[in-house]
């Protein structure tokens, strides 16, 4: 995990010192559920992103763009009485290839490494914390599009991440973290 680390802040080093950059703010809303055999009575649940970007252009038309956001994750599953709700908080680093198809419309690809800050279910006014019983960390892939108006700071974005770790402890059950999320973009700040 260290080497994977190292080798990605490698590349951006190298690419930010011989690649136009931006550097911006992200956020928006979150779709979130569970996927696999075992997550059958997960239903999603609305949630949000926020957090940051950068992206270095890396060839004519190619950009590697890293993020870090906060995510509001997990779902909801009906139950008698109360609906019980998973709630789970990451910090997560996606690190995104874009692929300009056109002016400002970008196609996008990566690994996601996602870091739970908390992993709790709630059903009425009861919280259980289930950080003993879920995995901490969580790998997934996005896949997406985004598009940057012309002469603005601001863009849309829309990405599907797929989880590729089984959530529970024992990984047993094929349990995996689902999200669809709908953003803005804002640039800060753009060089050379």
């Amino acid at each position: 995990m260290k080497r994977i680390f190292l080798l990605l802040a490698f590349a951006g080093t190298f690419a930010a010192a011989n690649a136009q950059t931006k550097i911006g703010l992200k956020g928006g809303l979150n779709v979130a559920d569970w996927g696999g055999d075992d997550a059958d009575n997960v239903d999603a649940k609305i949630g949000f992103h926020v957090g940051g970007f950068a992206n270095f252009k890396v060839g004519n038309k190619f950009s590697v763009q890293p993020e870090l956001t906060f995510s509001t994750q997990g779902g909801k599953v009906d139950a008698p009485g109360d609906d019980a709700k998973i709630r789970f908080n990451y910090i997560n680093i996606p690190v995104m290839l874009k692929y300009e198809i056109a002016p400002g419309l970008n196609a996008q690809v990566g690994p996601q490494f996602g870091f739970a800050v908390t992993r709790k279910t709630k059903q009425g006014d009861v919280t259980v914390d289930r950080n003993d019983d879920f995995k901490g960390f969580d790998l997934g892939v996005g896949l997406g599009a985004s598009y940057e108006f012309p002469s603005s700071p601001f863009g849309i974005d829309a990405r599907y991440v797929f989880g590729l770790s089984r959530l529970d402890d024992n990984g047993d059950a094929k349990i995996f973290n689902r999200v669809f999320q709908l953003g803005v973009t804002y640039a800060l700040w753009s060089g050379k």
